[in-house]
Protein backbone atom coordinates (compact mmCIF):
# COMPACT_ATOMS: atom_id res chain seq x y z
CA UNK A 1 0.00 0.00 0.00
CA UNK A 2 1.39 3.37 -1.02
CA UNK A 3 1.52 6.14 1.56
CA UNK A 4 0.58 9.56 0.23
CA UNK A 5 1.31 12.86 1.95
CA UNK A 6 -0.94 15.78 0.98
CA UNK A 7 0.20 19.40 1.27
CA UNK A 8 -2.36 20.66 2.07
CA UNK A 9 -6.02 19.62 2.61
CA UNK A 10 -7.68 22.67 1.11
CA UNK A 11 -10.90 22.28 -0.86
CA UNK A 12 -9.06 20.68 -3.79
CA UNK A 13 -6.26 18.94 -1.87
CA UNK A 14 -8.56 17.22 0.60
CA UNK A 15 -10.95 16.01 -2.08
CA UNK A 16 -8.15 14.66 -4.29
CA UNK A 17 -6.47 12.98 -1.29
CA UNK A 18 -9.79 11.38 -0.36
CA UNK A 19 -9.92 9.70 -3.78
CA UNK A 20 -6.47 8.19 -3.21
CA UNK A 21 -7.64 6.93 0.17
CA UNK A 22 -10.71 5.33 -1.42
CA UNK A 23 -8.36 3.55 -3.80
CA UNK A 24 -6.47 2.01 -0.87
CA UNK A 25 -3.67 4.44 -0.05
CA UNK A 26 -2.96 5.72 3.43
CA UNK A 27 -3.06 9.51 3.28
CA UNK A 28 -1.12 11.70 5.69
CA UNK A 29 -1.55 15.39 6.31
CA UNK A 30 0.45 17.71 8.55
CA UNK A 31 -1.60 19.54 11.15
CA UNK A 32 1.18 21.96 12.13
CA UNK A 33 0.10 25.53 11.34
CA UNK A 34 -3.04 24.56 9.46
CA UNK A 35 -6.42 26.23 9.92
CA UNK A 36 -9.44 24.79 11.76
CA UNK A 37 -11.11 24.47 8.34
CA UNK A 38 -8.26 22.26 7.11
CA UNK A 39 -8.62 20.10 10.20
CA UNK A 40 -12.34 19.67 9.60
CA UNK A 41 -11.79 18.72 5.95
CA UNK A 42 -9.06 16.23 6.86
CA UNK A 43 -11.28 14.56 9.45
CA UNK A 44 -14.25 14.49 7.08
CA UNK A 45 -12.21 12.63 4.47
CA UNK A 46 -10.49 10.28 6.92
CA UNK A 47 -6.95 11.58 6.43
CA UNK A 48 -4.32 10.63 9.02
CA UNK A 49 -2.77 13.54 10.90
CA UNK A 50 0.94 13.83 11.63
CA UNK A 51 2.22 16.45 14.04
CA UNK A 52 5.23 17.55 12.02
CA UNK A 53 6.28 17.65 8.39
CA UNK A 54 9.33 15.51 9.21
CA UNK A 55 7.03 12.60 10.07
CA UNK A 56 5.33 12.90 6.69
CA UNK A 57 8.62 13.01 4.77
CA UNK A 58 9.80 9.97 6.72
CA UNK A 59 6.73 7.87 5.93
CA UNK A 60 5.30 9.02 2.59
CA UNK A 61 6.24 7.26 -0.65
CA UNK A 62 4.66 10.12 -2.59
CA UNK A 63 4.01 13.71 -1.54
CA UNK A 64 1.45 15.72 -3.48
CA UNK A 65 1.56 19.50 -3.23
CA UNK A 66 -1.79 21.18 -3.89
CA UNK A 67 -1.64 24.71 -2.54
CA UNK A 68 -2.07 28.31 -3.73
CA UNK A 69 0.45 28.89 -6.55
CA UNK A 70 2.19 31.69 -4.66
CA UNK A 71 3.13 29.20 -1.92
CA UNK A 72 4.33 26.36 -4.18
CA UNK A 73 8.07 27.11 -3.98
CA UNK A 74 8.03 27.67 -0.22
CA UNK A 75 6.24 24.35 0.27
CA UNK A 76 8.86 22.61 -1.87
CA UNK A 77 11.70 24.22 0.11
CA UNK A 78 10.19 23.01 3.39
CA UNK A 79 10.04 19.44 2.08
CA UNK A 80 13.52 19.57 0.54
CA UNK A 81 14.99 20.87 3.79
CA UNK A 82 14.02 17.54 5.37
CA UNK A 83 15.97 15.57 2.71
CA UNK A 84 12.88 13.96 1.25
CA UNK A 85 13.90 11.32 -1.29
CA UNK A 86 10.55 9.93 -2.43
CA UNK A 87 8.35 11.10 -5.32
CA UNK A 88 7.32 14.75 -5.11
CA UNK A 89 4.32 15.70 -7.25
CA UNK A 90 3.76 19.43 -7.64
CA UNK A 91 0.14 19.74 -8.74
CA UNK A 92 -0.09 23.52 -8.53
CA UNK A 93 -1.12 26.08 -11.14
CA UNK A 94 2.38 27.37 -11.85
CA UNK A 95 4.40 28.20 -14.95
CA UNK A 96 6.90 25.78 -16.53
CA UNK A 97 9.67 28.09 -15.30
CA UNK A 98 8.36 27.90 -11.72
CA UNK A 99 8.14 24.14 -12.10
CA UNK A 100 11.79 24.06 -13.20
CA UNK A 101 12.75 26.00 -10.08
CA UNK A 102 10.87 23.54 -7.89
CA UNK A 103 12.67 20.68 -9.61
CA UNK A 104 16.01 22.32 -8.81
CA UNK A 105 14.91 22.75 -5.20
CA UNK A 106 13.85 19.12 -4.77
CA UNK A 107 16.36 17.08 -6.75
CA UNK A 108 19.44 17.75 -4.56
CA UNK A 109 17.67 15.92 -1.72
CA UNK A 110 17.26 12.85 -3.93
CA UNK A 111 13.56 13.35 -4.65
CA UNK A 112 12.01 12.35 -7.97
CA UNK A 113 9.94 15.28 -9.23
CA UNK A 114 6.69 14.89 -11.16
CA UNK A 115 4.89 17.85 -12.72
CA UNK A 116 1.14 17.69 -12.15
CA UNK A 117 -1.92 19.81 -12.82
CA UNK A 118 -5.58 19.42 -11.91
CA UNK A 119 -8.18 20.57 -14.43
CA UNK A 120 -11.74 20.69 -13.17
CA UNK A 121 -13.61 20.97 -9.89
CA UNK A 122 -12.73 19.00 -6.73
CA UNK A 123 -13.63 15.33 -7.26
CA UNK A 124 -16.89 13.99 -5.88
CA UNK A 125 -19.57 11.46 -6.77
CA UNK A 126 -20.70 13.89 -9.48
CA UNK A 127 -17.42 15.43 -10.65
CA UNK A 128 -14.34 13.81 -12.17
CA UNK A 129 -11.43 16.23 -12.69
CA UNK A 130 -8.38 15.28 -14.69
CA UNK A 131 -4.94 15.03 -13.12
CA UNK A 132 -2.28 15.51 -15.78
CA UNK A 133 1.23 14.24 -15.08
CA UNK A 134 4.56 14.71 -16.81
CA UNK A 135 8.07 13.83 -15.77
CA UNK A 136 10.28 10.77 -15.37
CA UNK A 137 8.51 7.80 -16.94
CA UNK A 138 9.48 5.44 -14.15
CA UNK A 139 7.82 7.66 -11.52
CA UNK A 140 4.43 8.10 -13.18
CA UNK A 141 2.90 4.60 -12.74
CA UNK A 142 2.97 4.77 -8.93
CA UNK A 143 1.13 8.12 -9.03
CA UNK A 144 -1.39 6.77 -11.53
CA UNK A 145 -1.96 3.75 -9.26
CA UNK A 146 -2.93 6.02 -6.37
CA UNK A 147 -6.12 7.00 -8.19
CA UNK A 148 -7.04 3.75 -9.92
CA UNK A 149 -10.81 3.38 -10.01
CA UNK A 150 -11.38 6.79 -8.42
CA UNK A 151 -13.13 9.95 -9.60
CA UNK A 152 -9.74 11.46 -10.50
CA UNK A 153 -8.94 10.76 -14.15
CA UNK A 154 -5.14 10.57 -14.46
CA UNK A 155 -3.54 11.30 -17.81
CA UNK A 156 0.20 11.13 -18.52
CA UNK A 157 1.86 13.54 -20.95
CA UNK A 158 5.02 13.09 -22.98
CA UNK A 159 7.80 15.66 -22.87
CA UNK A 160 8.96 15.74 -19.27
CA UNK A 161 8.58 18.20 -16.42
CA UNK A 162 6.81 21.41 -17.46
CA UNK A 163 4.24 19.91 -19.82
CA UNK A 164 1.48 19.47 -17.24
CA UNK A 165 2.01 23.01 -15.96
CA UNK A 166 1.93 24.43 -19.48
CA UNK A 167 -1.35 22.65 -20.20
CA UNK A 168 -2.97 23.88 -16.99
CA UNK A 169 -2.07 27.51 -17.60
CA UNK A 170 -3.03 27.31 -21.27
CA UNK A 171 -6.52 26.35 -20.10
CA UNK A 172 -6.85 28.53 -17.02
CA UNK A 173 -5.53 31.67 -18.73
CA UNK A 174 -8.75 31.61 -20.77
CA UNK A 175 -11.13 30.02 -18.31
CA UNK A 176 -10.37 32.35 -15.40
CA UNK A 177 -9.58 35.57 -17.27
CA UNK A 178 -12.81 35.31 -19.26
CA UNK A 179 -14.82 35.15 -16.04
CA UNK A 180 -13.06 38.24 -14.72
CA UNK A 181 -13.81 40.04 -17.98
CA UNK A 182 -17.47 39.01 -17.68
CA UNK A 183 -17.62 40.48 -14.16
CA UNK A 184 -16.13 43.80 -15.33
CA UNK A 185 -18.46 43.95 -18.35
CA UNK A 186 -21.51 43.34 -16.16
CA UNK A 187 -20.35 45.98 -13.68
CA UNK A 188 -20.08 48.55 -16.50
CA UNK A 189 -23.54 47.66 -17.80
CA UNK A 190 -24.97 47.88 -14.28
CA UNK A 191 -23.48 51.35 -13.77
CA UNK A 192 -25.39 52.54 -16.83
CA UNK A 193 -28.59 50.65 -16.11
CA UNK A 194 -28.37 48.35 -19.12
CA UNK A 195 -27.53 45.12 -17.34
CA UNK A 196 -30.89 43.56 -18.29
CA UNK A 197 -30.22 44.17 -21.97
CA UNK A 198 -26.66 42.81 -21.63
CA UNK A 199 -28.00 39.62 -20.05
CA UNK A 200 -30.59 39.31 -22.82
CA UNK A 201 -27.82 39.47 -25.43
CA UNK A 202 -25.59 37.01 -23.56
CA UNK A 203 -28.38 34.53 -22.87
CA UNK A 204 -29.16 34.46 -26.58
CA UNK A 205 -25.72 33.03 -27.24
CA UNK A 206 -24.96 29.31 -27.06
CA UNK A 207 -22.63 29.88 -24.10
CA UNK A 208 -21.43 33.03 -22.39
CA UNK A 209 -19.95 33.81 -18.98
CA UNK A 210 -21.77 37.15 -19.26
CA UNK A 211 -25.04 35.35 -18.57
CA UNK A 212 -23.63 33.64 -15.45
CA UNK A 213 -23.88 36.57 -13.03
CA UNK A 214 -24.28 34.16 -10.11
CA UNK A 215 -20.67 33.18 -10.73
CA UNK A 216 -19.31 36.68 -10.01
CA UNK A 217 -19.26 36.20 -6.20
CA UNK A 218 -17.50 32.86 -6.69
CA UNK A 219 -14.78 34.60 -8.72
CA UNK A 220 -14.41 37.20 -5.96
CA UNK A 221 -14.10 34.52 -3.28
CA UNK A 222 -11.40 32.69 -5.25
CA UNK A 223 -9.48 35.76 -6.42
CA UNK A 224 -6.86 35.38 -3.66
CA UNK A 225 -5.56 32.25 -5.42
CA UNK A 226 -6.69 32.89 -8.99
CA UNK A 227 -4.75 36.19 -9.09
CA UNK A 228 -1.35 34.54 -8.44
CA UNK A 229 -2.28 31.86 -10.97
CA UNK A 230 -2.83 34.54 -13.61
CA UNK A 231 0.60 35.99 -12.80
CA UNK A 232 2.09 32.54 -13.33
CA UNK A 233 0.24 32.42 -16.66
CA UNK A 234 1.69 35.84 -17.55
CA UNK A 235 5.19 34.53 -16.85
CA UNK A 236 4.54 31.49 -19.02
CA UNK A 237 3.36 33.68 -21.89
CA UNK A 238 6.35 36.01 -21.64
CA UNK A 239 8.73 33.05 -21.58
CA UNK A 240 7.65 32.09 -25.09
CA UNK A 241 7.37 35.64 -26.46
CA UNK A 242 3.60 36.02 -26.19
CA UNK A 243 1.85 39.12 -24.79
CA UNK A 244 1.05 38.83 -21.09
CA UNK A 245 -0.95 42.03 -20.66
CA UNK A 246 -4.38 40.42 -20.34
CA UNK A 247 -3.20 38.00 -17.66
CA UNK A 248 -1.52 40.80 -15.70
CA UNK A 249 -4.66 42.91 -16.00
CA UNK A 250 -6.81 40.01 -14.82
CA UNK A 251 -4.57 39.60 -11.78
CA UNK A 252 -4.81 43.32 -11.06
CA UNK A 253 -8.61 43.19 -11.24
CA UNK A 254 -8.70 40.19 -8.91
CA UNK A 255 -6.55 42.04 -6.38
CA UNK A 256 -9.56 44.26 -5.66
CA UNK A 257 -11.16 41.17 -4.12
CA UNK A 258 -8.13 40.11 -2.07
CA UNK A 259 -9.87 40.90 1.22
CA UNK A 260 -12.77 38.56 0.50
CA UNK A 261 -11.02 35.18 0.59
CA UNK A 262 -13.67 32.44 0.52
CA UNK A 263 -16.32 35.00 1.49
CA UNK A 264 -20.02 34.65 0.75
CA UNK A 265 -20.54 37.95 -1.05
CA UNK A 266 -23.62 38.82 -3.04
CA UNK A 267 -23.20 39.72 -6.71
CA UNK A 268 -23.89 43.43 -6.11
CA UNK A 269 -21.39 43.57 -3.26
CA UNK A 270 -18.72 41.83 -5.31
CA UNK A 271 -19.28 44.25 -8.18
CA UNK A 272 -19.14 47.23 -5.84
CA UNK A 273 -15.63 46.24 -4.79
CA UNK A 274 -14.51 46.35 -8.42
CA UNK A 275 -14.99 50.11 -8.33
CA UNK A 276 -12.07 52.32 -7.38
CA UNK A 277 -12.54 56.08 -7.15
CA UNK A 278 -9.03 56.67 -8.45
CA UNK A 279 -9.95 55.05 -11.77
CA UNK A 280 -12.44 57.82 -12.54
CA UNK A 281 -10.21 60.71 -11.52
CA UNK A 282 -8.80 62.84 -14.37
CA UNK A 283 -5.12 62.28 -15.16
Amino acid sequence: MNVLGILHPGSMGAAVAAQARRSGAEVLWCADGRSPESTLRAKRYGLSAVAELSEMTGRADIILSLCPPAAAEDVARAVAALSYSGTYVDGNAISPASMARITSIMEPSGATVVDGSVVGSPPSDAKSPRLYLSGPGEALPSVVELFAGSAVQVRSLDGGVGQASALKLSYSSYQKASRVLAAVAFALAQDHGVEGELLDIAQGRTSSYLSETAYIPKVAARAWRWGPEMREAADALRDVGLPADLMEASAAVMSRWDDFRDSALGADEAIEHLHDASDSEPA
